[in-house]
């Protein structure tokens, strides 16, 4: 009985885990694109291009944007899928500064 218990406890908890995993819509990662890209000109200097790619994994189920500015510096971009906002941006070497007027608070995307 305490293994079948046990047993109960590990498969809902993986049942959760796999359950938090969405696959986005290519209408749903579009928009993610446009957002990031929007939030990405907006808030940085010096942005020539921005390109994706298709990893949009996330081990917590959210919607996750990658790709490079000016074709060399990466990024990853954390994108709420209910409302379109950027939760978070993680920057790799190389990637422009933030416009003077944008470092203290977020500017409009």
């Amino acid at each position: 009985m305490k293994h079948l218990v046990s047993i109960l406890v590990i498969i809902l908890l993986l049942t959760g885990c796999f359950a938090n995993s969405d696959d986005y819509s290519d209408a749903t990662i579009q928009k993610g694109q446009k957002t990031v890209e929007s939030y990405i000109r907006n808030n940085y200097e010096d942005i020539e291009t921005v390109e994706f790619n298709n990893d949009h994994s996330n081990p917590m189920g959210g919607l996750m944007i990658r790709g490079k500015v000016n074709g060399k510096a990466g990024f990853v971009v954390d994108v709420d899928p209910d409302d379109f906002t950027v939760e978070s941006i993680g920057e790799k070497e190389g990637f422009p500064d933030l416009k003077k007027e944008c470092r203290e608070k977020v500017c409009s995307y």
